[in-house]
């Protein structure tokens, strides 16, 4: 999947991102389903019309991006770029946003991307260290039940359009012999 990279200007006033902000990104299905990132400042939130099904939402602090620094890199949107911008602690969880990341640490974890450090003493968290960085996640413990699935799997379709159904060929009974 192609995610637009980060723009300079919020969707909602037009006003250029200065270092230091927070920007609220949107991942959307719209009407053409195709999935569109829209990226606004996190302070005109209330004032962006949703056109369509939001499948995740998260916030960042704007940073520039450097004269020799890669554009194409942000590009792919890949289940490891996704839980990084999700899992940002400056990112405020929300029920969607716990679900995906949940799914997507056990995806990750079976890819050795992330490794399983335990709980928090609490025991409500999960706690994940990137192996690349060797940050620390702390990920929302749930329970893995059929309904969690069903819900991720509408949430994941979103992202990445419905399932193909499959085509089954009619089935001829047996001869029968007599």
């Amino acid at each position: 999947m192609q995610l637009q990279s980060l723009a300079p200007t919020c969707f909602v006033s037009g006003q250029t991102f200065v270092e230091g902000q927070r920007v609220a990104s949107f991942l959307i299905r719209g009407a053409t389903e195709e999935v569109v990132r829209y990226d606004l400042l996190e302070t005109e939130q209330a004032k962006f019309a949703v056109e369509g099904i939001v499948a995740c939402r998260w916030v960042q602090v704007f940073k520039p991006r450097k004269a020799h620094e890669n554009p194409e890199r942000d590009l792919k949107l890949n289940t490891e770029t996704l839980f990084l911008a999700l899992a940002d602690p400056a990112n405020e969880p929300s029920v969607e946003n716990t679900r995906l990341l949940q799914f997507m640490a056990l995806m990750l974890e079976r890819k050795r991307v992330l490794r399983p450090k335990g709980r928090t003493t609490d025991g409500l968290r999960n706690i994940f260290e990137h192996a690349k960085t060797k940050q620390l996640y702390e990920i929302e413990a749930g329970e893995l039940s059929p309904e969690f699935f069903i819900q991720v799997q509408q949430q994941l379709s979103v992202l990445v359009g419905e399932p193909r159904k499959a085509v089954v060929a009619p089935t001829t009974p047996p001869p029968t012999t007599k």
